[in-house]
């Protein structure tokens, strides 16, 4: 019997390089997106992650964006190295595995729709979604927003159409949106990866990969999932053409030490 798997994966700063607010945010010609984006966190207006989607549709600065707006920001995207040879390796993968490949992020759904055109079929991407005003164009509300707790709705739904158990989940993300998420498919026993040094992913994620190529995420499945020794996974990477010069498992303490005032006062005189 094949065994079904199901690999979310976040989108930006996961399988690209940029953020898709300062993307759509230089192509309005709004410069200070980043300040914007600190304002509502430091307030906890929104969920992590959906600060986008919320300045579109409340912010004076960001009512001109149109969905031509959107779908022209996801062109300009930067990904990740290999991103298309990703989504056809996880297809080809044999002995038995079937990996269905999603993005849940709350990013626009047209901006990942144009980034991914071609490489992700557009009903396996599931992001923010809006209702569009028919007569100005402009954004009349937010019909579903793929943040923080909704990406687990749409991972658990994603779940239930597949018919398979929380421990064959496989999710990979960035930043602190994914955090509900992720604890939520370690409670099952599922596999999740941070492709980021941020302290508060890293301690949650069960494995940790860095590098700017697309492929790396498949070594820890390889391993976890597939059960391949380095050897073999050395050999996959070989037949797409590609070589793992470095390739380093590292366990980091990251430690903060100092002394304390009160032992220091409290100390006797030499």
């Amino acid at each position: 019997m094949t065994r079904q798997y199901l690999l979310a994966s976040d989108f930006d700063q996961t399988l690209s390089f940029n953020d898709s607010g300062v993307v759509l945010s230089e192509l309005i010609g709004f410069h200070d997106f980043h300040d914007k984006v600190k304002g509502l966190s430091e307030m906890n207006l929104v969920q992590q992650g959906a600060e986008l989607s919320y300045l579109i549709l409340h912010d004076p600065d960001f009512r001109r964006v149109r969905r031509e707006h959107l779908v022209e920001a996801g062109k300009r995207i930067r990904l990740k190295n290999d991103v298309a040879l990703f989504a056809r390796a996880l297809d080809n993968l044999s002995e038995g595995y079937k990996f269905h490949f999603n993005v849940i992020s709350a990013a626009p759904q047209e901006i990942i729709q144009s980034a991914l055109e071609g490489i992700v079929p557009a009903d396996h991407i599931f992001g923010t979604r809006f209702r569009y005003n028919e007569a100005s164009g402009e954004v009349d509300s937010i019909i579903r927003a793929s943040a923080g707790w909704g990406k687990i709705t749409v991972l658990e739904e994603l779940r239930a159409n597949l018919g398979i158990s929380h421990d064959q989940i496989i999710y990979m993300g960035d930043g602190s949106s994914d955090l509900p998420v992720m604890m939520h498919v370690n409670q099952y026993d599922g596999l999740t990866i941070a492709v980021s040094e941020a302290k508060f992913i890293t301690r949650v994620a069960k494995r940790t990969v860095l590098s700017d190529n697309a492929m790396s995420v498949l070594v820890p499945v390889l391993e976890k999932v597939m059960q391949w020794d380095s050897a073999k996974i050395r050999r996959f990477f070989a037949s797409y053409g590609l070589t793992l010069l470095e390739w380093e498992k590292v366990r980091t303490d990251m430690l903060t030490i100092q002394d304390s005032a009160e032992q220091v006062a409290a100390a006797p005189a030499s």
